[in-house]
């Protein structure tokens, strides 16, 4: 008896103090210090940083993320640039007509009713989405909070230069995303029940197989796996929830809102808002993401237009202090290299690529030539990056040519929106809903990408999907209730570690993209006249 007391006492006395300890601090407060505690150590090795001057350094993740960005350039003849229209006809359907009747009669397969192998389109292909639908499933995880508040925050402390860093990053990484979207079409998983899976843990584990590396394959894609799964609720959930959450109160009337004290209620009908979307799988998320997406990206863009044309004045000042900037010796943080460093860091945490989260959405697209789902990721990037995030730092630049110091004391999101409302007074409200939406879509798209990271490591199966479904709705509202730093802290510093082996399989099989490429130019090639 003496024994069995003694073994409750060591197994409950950490779960008495822990409440104790809640209870003097707050239940947030001391998770986030025994987290940290646990886990500080990781996020420093993952974001640290390798000096470039005596002032800066850039951490070790950004500089391998644009090493590769620039090989695949290369590698794949400036494919960001040649590219670009194939990209924009492939979504728009230029190429489903491939199939006419002259194609089959001239290669001596005309067989009506049926796939038609030497074209294109292909009739009764896999997949569940459309290459439009598919790209803005995959727009909605990357266009977030980022383009409005951490592109204001980059260039209070780069400078306007830090814009031309950035863009020049955007680009590269277009050609990231056209090797690990290609990839993760053309290794994907056809399910029993209809249903596609796909992403880097399984080109990742072809990569090894084709090597004979079977088992270790299998390994570093359960790896990634579970780094999308623990990604998924910090970067993809709690974060945006918690954002979300305070852009609606302070829109709501600050600390008068009826929501100041009531985040968890907040949550609860962000995540049931959630549930509803994700409960039908990607193609109700595709649904929902291509009618959400060019809404919010068009009310973001036109707004910020406006702000621009408002303050037309400072605009020859703004492209004059970006140029100048990106170059000048003495710059506002370390110089020219610290304002490079800057933007690319921005662009990188922006535009996910290299992540390879964006190959698991456009895996699903209805199509027999992965290549094509490889074009249209092209053009992720250059929405998230090349325009919507400049478009934030005009608006931030040519309101520094009127009031330098405006946003002294300000966060990034009050930045931004500061910057809008010295033009129009009711304006924070448009930066506000645009917030919330960008984290609403963001929560939809990463929940799918969490989901398949579930059910590669522990298979397809109807219950522990709608499992994972249920407990990422309820973080929602943990995420709009309290501030887990560190937890989030973790959750970026693993979906960041991942990059690792999706670089490394995008590496090992960049050869068979670039045949895929070769063929498919060949086919559109003969098709058109």
């Amino acid at each position: 008896m003496k024994k069995f007391l003694l073994s409750l006492f060591t197994i409950l006395a950490p779960v008495f103090l822990f409440a104790q300890e809640a209870a003097q601090k707050g239940v947030d407060e001391v998770i986030n210090e025994k987290f940290g505690n646990a886990t500080g150590w990781f996020v420093e090795l993952i974001f640290a940083q390798i000096p470039v001057t005596d002032e800066v350094g850039i951490p070790w993740v950004v500089i391998m993320l644009l090493g590769f960005a620039t090989f695949f350039t290369i590698y794949f003849k400036f494919i960001n640039i040649s590219g670009f229209s194939t990209a924009l006809n492939v979504v728009r359907g230029k190429y489903d007509d491939l199939d006419h009747p002259e194609a089959g009669v001239l290669k001596g397969d005309l067989t009506p009713g049926a796939d038609i192998p030497e074209t294109i389109r292909v009739e009764g292909e896999e997949g569940e989405v459309s290459h439009f639908q598919a790209l803005t499933a995959a727009l909605s995880a990357t266009v977030g909070l980022g383009n409005i508040a951490g592109v204001a925050i980059a260039v209070s402390i780069g400078g306007a230069g830090a814009t031309f860093w950035m863009i020049m990053a955007g680009l590269l990484a277009m050609s990231t995303k056209f090797v690990e979207c290609t990839l993760g079409t053309l290794y994907r998983r056809e399910n029993p029940d209809g249903s596609v899976s796909g992403g880097p843990m399984y080109y990742i584990e072809q990569g090894f197989v084709a090597r004979g590396w079977s088992k270790v394959g299998k390994a570093i894609g359960s790896f990634y796996a579970l780094g999308i799964v623990i990604g998924c609720f910090g970067i993809g959930n709690m974060f945006q929830s918690n954002q979300a959450y305070q852009q609606f109160v302070n829109v709501t009337g600050g600390t008068e809102s009826f929501f100041a004290d009531k985040g968890w209620l907040f949550g609860l009908l962000l995540g049931a808002v959630v549930g509803l979307v994700i409960i039908g799988g990607i193609k109700s998320i595709a649904r929902v993401t291509s009618k959400v997406v060019p809404f919010m990206a068009l009310l973001y863009g036109v707004g910020a237009l406006i702000m621009i044309g408002m303050n037309y004045q400072a605009i020859p000042y703004a492209f004059g202090a970006i140029w100048a900037g990106a170059f000048s010796p003495e710059g506002m943080s370390g110089g020219v290299i610290g304002v490079m460093i800057i933007g690319f860091q921005r662009a990188v945490f922006s535009n996910e690529a290299g992540i390879g989260s964006a190959s698991i959405a456009h895996s699903a697209v209805q199509t027999r030539e992965p290549i094509t789902e490889g074009y249209v990721s092209l053009l992720e990037p250059f929405i998230d990056t090349v325009v919507i995030c400049t478009l934030t730092a005009l608006v931030i630049i040519t309101t520094f040519y009127y009031d330098p110091n405006f946003h002294d004391g300000l966060d990034g999101v009050g930045m931004t929106s500061a910057a809008f409302e010295r033009n129009i007074s009711w304006s924070p409200y448009l930066v506000a809903i645009a917030g919330i939406l960008f984290a609403f879509s963001t929560m939809v798209a990463w929940a799918y990408y969490g989901l398949k990271g579930w059910t590669y490591l522990v298979g397809e199966n109807s219950w522990a999907a709608t499992g994972f479904k249920v407990v990422f709705c309820l973080m929602v509202a943990v995420g709009s209730s309290i501030q887990l730093g560190a937890v989030l802290d973790f959750s970026d510093a693993m979906v960041f570690l991942i990059c690792v082996p999706n670089i490394i399989g995008l590496y090992l099989l960049s050869p068979v993209v670039r045949r895929e490429l070769s063929l498919y130019n060949q086919k559109v090639k003969n098709g058109i006249s």
